[in-house]
């Protein structure tokens, strides 16, 4: 297959680089949620297409919107005085060969459900107000999306992904999700909104968390003191399990309880009292920001699985990158770049470089034959990408 290029790159591998600055936003803070509610919009758009007409039709609801309320929390409780305004903004077929969809609709209902599941503290009738305004696509670009058996690519952009993961990303991805899922769910005080932001000098992680405490359960300020001690010991447990260097953890340090500054919420998020929200400003698609790595500026999130390469070009990077990683040897760090030109087909990038650091020892040359099957195995099927994430089996924030 042609335009796939291979090549060893010359470039300090991170793992041996002095400094790695690695951010995760958690799923309530406000651009996670943005992505969230885009991306669950989409899934649900799509999967009601193929339930009445057997095909995904072109939308995208990349452009979701979150404008922050205000709040007043307190320790015992609180209230919202103002609720989050979320702006469900994108694009979706309303209309076709005489069939209606009532797109609007099944928009609302699916970023309803999704708060619902994701914001437990969160009431979706009393502390959100939602404003549905999908437009219906450009001419040419609903075109577009309807030519040839293979999908046509919607636009001229490119993908990016990597493999492996350092120890610093894998050590904060997995430190917000096991707050989320295992500390959060025995401390009821703990937020959704959590940022994990590591910062590895040398030998040495330092990582800054900040956590949205929910008030109603926090008595308090000695509680909410106790509960961040309980977190920073917890954290300092849990990061023995990803990585032998010291790590030194900070909850919270903005707090200044002199003045009675704490970061304490009614909802469990910061979208209650003044911090924003916008798809595509948080984790790449790989469930972070990784500012030492090739990062594509695209929001995946919320564009349609089909053919949108900002979308499926950026997925399609980080799963060939892993594959790569994991099945052939030698490698030390893996870089793929996917290019696209609109209205040609997407199994058929117009470039797609592939960069290889080796380990010692290895020559890029003798792993380009296994390089090119993973890849072309790949392109050869691309709807594989599509169906996993109508499924929601790949994550895009």
């Amino acid at each position: 297959m042609p335009n796939i290029f291979i090549e060893e790159i010359a470039h300090t591998p991170i793992e041996q680089q002095d400094i790695e600055i690695v951010e995760r936003k958690g799923v309530g803070h406000p651009d996670s949620l943005a992505d969230g509610i885009a991306e669950a919009m989409s899934r649900a758009l799509s999967q009601e297409y193929m339930k009445r007409l057997g095909t995904v039709l072109h939308h995208n609801t990349d452009e979701t919107q979150i404008v922050a309320g205000r709040a007043k929390p307190e320790f015992g409780g609180g209230e919202v005085i103002q609720p989050i305004y979320i702006l469900l903004v994108g694009r979706a077929t309303k209309e076709f060969e005489g069939s209606y969809i009532p797109a609007d609709r099944i928009a609302l209902r699916a970023a309803k459900r999704y708060v619902k599941q994701c914001m437990h503290h969160l009431d979706v009738e009393s502390d959100v107000v939602f404003d549905v305004k999908l437009g219906e696509g450009s001419t040419d670009l609903k075109d577009v999306f309807r030519r040839g058996k293979v999908p046509l690519a919607n636009d001229t952009s490119f993908g990016i992904g990597y493999a492996p993961l350092s120890e610093t990303e894998n050590l904060v991805y997995n430190v917000e999700r096991r707050i989320y899922n295992e500390f959060r769910k025995k401390n009821p005080g703990v937020g959704e909104d959590v940022k994990v932001m590591g910062l590895r000098e040398k030998d040495k992680i330092k990582l800054t968390v900040a956590c949205a405490f929910i008030g109603e359960y926090i008595s308090s300020l000695n509680e909410y003191d106790s509960l961040k001690s309980e977190m920073k010991n917890w954290i300092e447990d849990i990061t023995s399990e990803y990585t032998d260097r010291d790590v030194e953890v900070f909850i919270n340090s903005a707090d200044c309880y002199e003045t009675g500054c704490y970061y304490l919420t009614v909802t469990g998020t910061s979208a209650e009292n003044g911090d924003d929200g916008s798809v595509g400003r948080g984790n790449r698609c790989n469930g972070l920001i990784t500012p030492g790595r090739p990062m594509s500026m695209e929001a995946t999130s919320g564009k349609n699985p089909i053919n949108h390469v900002g979308k499926i070009y950026n997925l399609l990077a980080n799963i060939i990158a892993r594959d790569c990683a994991e099945s052939i040897e030698g490698i030390e760090e893996i870089y793929v770049r996917i290019l696209s030109q609109i209205g040609k087909p997407i199994n058929e990038p117009r470039a797609l470089s592939i960069q290889v650091i080796p380990k010692k020892g290895y020559e890029v040359n003798k792993m380009s034959r296994s390089i090119r099957e993973v890849v072309e195995m790949w392109l050869e099927d691309t709807t594989k990408i599509t169906d996993k994430v109508i499924n929601g089996e790949l994550k895009t924030f």
